[in-house]
């Protein structure tokens, strides 16, 4: 009684930053569906948003039609989280495919799409309605 197990299907876990946004992409194969919170890329509302998700896809087509995406992203507002989705999409990609010239190919593209943003948000001091900002004093 052996036991033979199937081969793996290769799965590639990634994460992305921008601000507070934080998005863990999964690249599994499939017929090149792309899903940001369960909803489908092409349902993705504003356009601009949609765009910015779609670059590493484009710029990838060969890999990207032979593989399915899910995305999650949380926190952040929507365009911090559409370019968390994105540094996401582009490290899954490339990590799936191992493909050394669509790295060289997306860095041309943009040499920011595998980085993610450390920048945060500084916090308040006192004297003031902000992080830099302070009240002004009057001299009469």
């Amino acid at each position: 009684m052996s036991k033979t197990r199937k081969p793996q299907a290769k799965v590639v876990v990634t994460s992305g930053k921008r601000k507070t946004a934080i998005a863990r992409a999964i690249v599994r194969p499939g017929e090149g569906r792309v899903r940001i919170n369960r909803i489908p890329l092409p349902l993705i509302k504003p356009d601009v948003v949609r765009l910015k998700i779609s670059e590493p896809l484009i710029l990838a087509r060969e890999v990207a039609e032979g593989v399915d995406i899910d995305v999650d992203v949380r926190g952040g507002g929507f365009m911090g989280q559409a370019e968390a989705a994105r540094t996401a999409i582009a490290r899954g990609l490339l990590e799936y495919s191992g493909n050394l010239q669509l790295r060289e190919l997306m860095m041309d593209y943009d040499a920011k799409i595998f980085v993610s943003d450390p920048r945060r948000k500084e916090p308040k001091k006192f004297g003031g309605r902000g992080a830099r900002a302070r009240r002004q004093k009057s001299y009469r």
